[in-house]
C-alpha cells in the first residue's frame, strides 16, 4: 500500500506554513516534505511535527541564487 506525504509547499496554500502542518494531519497524511523552510525556525517545525505526530519526509537545502542560474 502506498503512503504519500503531503508536500506542504504546494497543498493548502490558502493557510500560512506552519498551520499546513495541522492541515496535513486532519487531511489524514502520517508524513510531510515542504522546500525551503527556511523562514521558520527549525523548533517551530518540530513542534508542529511532534503535534500532529507527522514525520518528515523530505526537505530541500538551501537552492543558492535561483535568480543568476
Amino acid at each position: 500500500m502506498p503512503r504519500f506525504a503531503a508536500n506542504l509547499s504546494m497543498m493548502f496554500q490558502d493557510i500560512g506554513f506552519l498551520d499546513r502542518f495541522d492541515a496535513a494531519a486532519r487531511a489524514g497524511f502520517r508524513g510531510v516534505e515542504f522546500l525551503f523552510p527556511y523562514d521558520h525556525p527549525p523548533e517551530a517545525i518540530s513542534e508542529r511535527l511532534e503535534r500532529n505526530q507527522l514525520s518528515l519526509a523530505l526537505f530541500n537545502t538551501v537552492p543558492g541564487d535561483w535568480n543568476g542560474g
